[in-house]
């Protein structure tokens, strides 16, 4: 390798396999550790790629909560648009969280620490829904996880 071609390389390095072709490369190693051959495999990148699905289902969770948020808030600042397409939602969002709860049993304790964070998101979202500005919901988020979370809770107009 001439030298300029060395340093490129350095600056821009090829991909590595499982950046270049991920489908591929994840089959590929999957067989491998099935087959028992080790040497070989990156494992550095299949660390990677493990955190990177956990953190995928810790974004599911963000969603639907931020969703199921959304959605408690339109219910309380506008009781008169209720509809059955909000109480469906508010139905999907709560079973759905609570499947992903009950196969991902490590996201209960983050839960409470999504709350802030996802209730930003979520005020945001029902200003866009509702056209009500965001500052007229409350600053925090005024119902507990297991209220939010509960099929028989449904926040009186605020």
């Amino acid at each position: 390798m001439s030298p300029s071609l060395a340093t490129a390389a350095k600056i821009y390095p090829l991909p590595t396999p499982h950046v270049r072709d991920f489908y591929t490369w994840a089959l590929e190693t999957a067989r491998a550790i099935r087959a028992g051959r080790f040497d070989g495999i990156d494992w550095e990148a299949v660390a990677e790629e493990l955190e990177d699905m956990g953190r995928s289902e810790q974004r599911a969770l963000e969603h639907r909560i931020e969703v199921l948020l959304a959605h408690l808030l339109k219910w309380c600042f506008q009781p008169e648009h209720r509809s059955t397409s909000w109480t469906g939602t508010i139905k999907e969002q709560r079973r759905k969280t609570a499947r992903l709860l009950r196969q991902n049993p490590g996201l209960q304790p983050l839960l409470a620490g999504l709350i802030p964070e996802s209730y930003e998101s979520a005020r945001a979202m029902a200003e866009r829904d509702t056209g009500i500005d965001e500052r007229n919901f409350p600053p925090a988020c005024p119902w507990a996880v297991e209220a939010i979370l509960d099929e028989d809770f449904w926040p009186e107009a605020g």
